[in-house]
């Protein structure tokens, strides 16, 4: 073992209730990043899954334009055949859905609705909405003059499972489009937009009330994982026709919003790890600080005989780098233990089982344990201190050897 090492070990072990402190205080805050970021992004991973399951997807087949303009003519052709040649695909699960707007009339009042034509027997595959149905039941054939709607929309029309609904709209080949059809079940996913807004109908129905034929507007597919969706949207592609009439969007185009607010509580997530970062930064420089002005008179009889300061402040950012490296080790250990308790047995807090329940959502947090969590706050901390420890290194070259061995 180099001698620098050798005497960098011992300086440090000279206080030892010091060292234990500052060392403490860096493996305590390595733990805190390492689970507070796995735990981020286990949540981030949770909300980008149950914001997608709701309706949307990993990814979808739409016409050319779809995703941006809506029009009711921008079709996939053949789309119940299509989604069941993409769920002979492994790992994907896929269901053809139809879109547009229209009139529905209760005996007291009318409102304006999204309309989706969706696969019984499949969507609940793609979609958490099937299993959020809080009165009655979600749709079993696909052919039957029914559908489901949000309660806050049933509340607003003053109907009720069983009752009947006029639905009134435009065929794709523009034609008046309409409809009879009774409420089955009554869904409740504590968005309002959705709850007031959307109704499903079976896709067989809803092809033949708005004409379209064989067609509808996208095919919903869900990838094993999000991980999985770069290799999913290729196989996805492998099996569409090769005339470029239809293409494939990830989550990340259908839902940019979703993708940037997770950036935005990123930010703001950063910013507290910055301040934890910072606080342990000065608590090495203090340390470190009163060890080199409890030897100054040490360090001046050194250099008068002949050791250059330079030496000297690699010795003492040697030091900073020894309590570093222990704090670096000790909180990934300590903090991967502690992540994968959790990520085996999940997280939660009082009240958010129940409130996870009514949204059929998982009622408990389970943090991601990757290389990237387990050292990328140990290793941000270990830079500042040694950032921190630039400071008592630089007085170093500046000390004059008489003056110091004066020192009291």
């Amino acid at each position: 073992m180099p001698i620098e090492v050798r005497l960098a070990w011992r300086n440090l072990w000279r206080q030892p209730k010091r060292t234990l402190l500052t060392t403490g205080a860096m493996v305590f805050s390595n733990v805190l990043l390492v689970f507070m970021i796995s735990l981020q992004v286990g949540m981030y991973g949770l909300m980008i899954e149950n914001g997608l399951k709701v309706f949307t997807g990993h990814l979808q087949v739409q016409a050319p334009g779809y995703i941006d303009d809506a029009k009711m003519r921008l079709v996939v052709p053949d789309a119940v055949a299509l989604a069941g040649k993409l769920r002979d695909v492994d790992g994907i699960s896929a269901a053809a859905r139809g879109s547009t707007f229209a009139l529905a009339s209760s005996e007291d009042r009318t409102y304006g609705m999204a309309v989706m034509g969706v696969e019984p027997d499949h969507e609940p595959d793609v979609s958490s909405l099937p299993g959020l149905i809080g009165a009655g039941r979600y749709l079993d054939a696909a052919d039957a003059a029914e559908i489901v709607i949000g309660k806050r929309l049933a509340r607003n029309l003053k109907v009720d499972v069983g009752d009947e609904l006029t639905l009134l709209g435009s065929g794709l080949d523009g034609s008046f489009a309409a409809t009879v059809v009774t409420i089955a079940g009554l869904f409740e996913t504590g968005i309002p937009d959705i709850d007031r807004g959307i109704g499903a109908l079976p896709i067989g129905h809803f092809q033949d009330v708005f004409y379209m034929g064989d067609a509808a507007h996208m095919i919903v597919a869900v990838a094993p994982s999000l991980e999985a969706v770069p290799a999913a949207v290729a196989a996805v592609e492998s099996q569409l026709p090769a005339d470029g009439e239809l293409v494939v969007h990830d989550w990340d185009a259908l839902v940019p919003e979703l993708r940037q607010s997770i950036n935005a509580d990123l930010g703001g997530a950063l910013f507290m790890y910055g301040v934890l970062v910072v606080l342990v930064a000065f608590s090495v420089l203090n340390t470190q600080l009163m060890s080199v002005l409890e030897r100054t008179r040490e360090f001046g009889i050194v250099m008068a005989l002949g050791l250059k300061p330079g030496r000297l402040g690699r010795l003492v950012l040697l030091e900073a780098a020894l309590m570093g490296l222990i704090g670096v080790f000790a909180g990934a250990f300590l903090g991967g233990l502690l992540t994968l308790y959790f990520s085996v047995n999940g997280f939660t807090y009082p009240g958010l089982e129940e409130m996870a329940a009514q949204f059929n959502l998982p009622g408990r947090l389970h943090p991601e344990v990757t290389l990237l969590s387990l050292f990328a706050g140990p290793l941000v901390v270990f830079a500042f201190t040694l950032l921190a420890t630039a400071y008592p290194a630089f007085r170093l070259r500046r000390l004059k050897p008489v003056e110091a061995m004066r020192a009291a």
